[in-house]
């Protein structure tokens, strides 16, 4: 392996590890699910320098832009707005 690869690769590796960890110790769930798609962008990254780029297009298309979009979806259409007023019981 060159050095140019070496370096690329570590820095991916770098970047995996402190987003998931990022989607694990962030209390705000949007920055959570955020977090995570940077992490799974990085691990299609990986993917390329495997030369599997049809493993990486996959990556991107399912977990990317499936799961992701759906969490956010998620997270948009359960999150309270109404936090300032209080809630009067009938």
């Amino acid at each position: 392996m060159a050095l140019p690869e070496t370096i690329a690769f570590g820095l991916f590796a770098l970047i995996t590890v402190l987003s998931s960890l990022g989607v694990v110790l962030l209390r705000d769930i949007w920055r959570s699910a955020l977090m995570l798609g940077v992490a799974l962008l990085s691990v299609a990254v990986h993917f390329v320098m495997l030369r599997a780029e049809f493993v990486a297009a996959m990556q991107i298309l399912v977990y990317v832009g499936g799961v992701l979009v759906l969490i956010t979806f998620a997270v948009m259409l359960t999150r309270d707005t109404d936090t300032d007023e209080e809630e009067v019981p009938a």
